[in-house]
């Protein structure tokens, strides 16, 4: 007796397993609403991904930012149109650009935790972070959903689950970031291209624009 009920147990743990793995929600493509909040306040900002590309939108004044990324700091162009002073610059990092970028970002440790909490419908666990610089903070992530590292997250990618809450950085600075919602749409072709009418110029030509500001 005591064999059958630890088999029909055992069943009943495998159907809660398969039922759980079955319920994740996977995302291939869509759009992303994150609120970005900076020294300079918060705003809402929207990621567009699809495999290894996303692009991410924001509006900053007059200026609408659009920050394209492809692999794993493979390729980064930030786009910056301001109609009212009929602007159109694309930003493309070279490669020593793109190396130095990556020079400058932190290498982060993740050590899971046991709290959790719900976020955005989301249920969430801590992770413990640290830096290279001997830094500690924390990130909630979800299995809830599966979603393919984008420009905002890629940091995060090794972290244990899509990251819900986090921090960021874009630029030199420093950006918390909170997840809102998401949606399965399909992504335009051409997203993740520069249109034409944009001047083509480099990451350093920008920032003495003062697109480091």
């Amino acid at each position: 007796m005591k064999l059958k009920l630890l088999s029909v147990a055992a069943g009943i743990a495998l159907l809660a397993g398969s039922m759980e793995a079955k319920a994740q929600k996977v995302y291939k493509e869509g759009v992303i609403t994150y609120t970005a909040t900076s020294s300079r306040g918060s705003l809402d900002v929207k990621t567009s991904f699809k495999a290894d590309s996303s692009v991410t939108v924001q509006q900053s004044g007059p200026a609408k930012i659009s920050i394209i990324t492809q692999g794993v700091g493979d390729y980064l162009a930030i786009l910056v149109d301001v109609p009212v002073a009929n602007m159109k610059k694309a930003a493309i990092a070279t490669p020593a650009e793109l190396e130095e970028g990556k020079s400058q970002l932190p290498a982060l440790t993740f050590t899971p935790g046991t709290e959790t909490k719900v976020i955005a419908g989301l249920n969430c666990k801590k992770v413990a972070v640290k830096d290279d610089k001997g830094d500690s903070f924390d990130v909630w992530v979800t299995n809830d959903i599966s979603v393919p590292a984008n420009g905002m997250s890629q940091l995060y990618a090794k972290a244990g689950g899509f990251p819900v809450q986090f921090t960021t950085f874009q630029m030199g600075q420093k950006v918390d970031v909170a997840f809102k919602s998401i949606s399965d749409e399909k992504v335009p072709a051409g997203t993740f291209s520069i249109p034409a009418g944009f001047d083509r110029i480099s990451l350093t030509d920008l920032k003495s624009l003062g697109g480091n500001r």
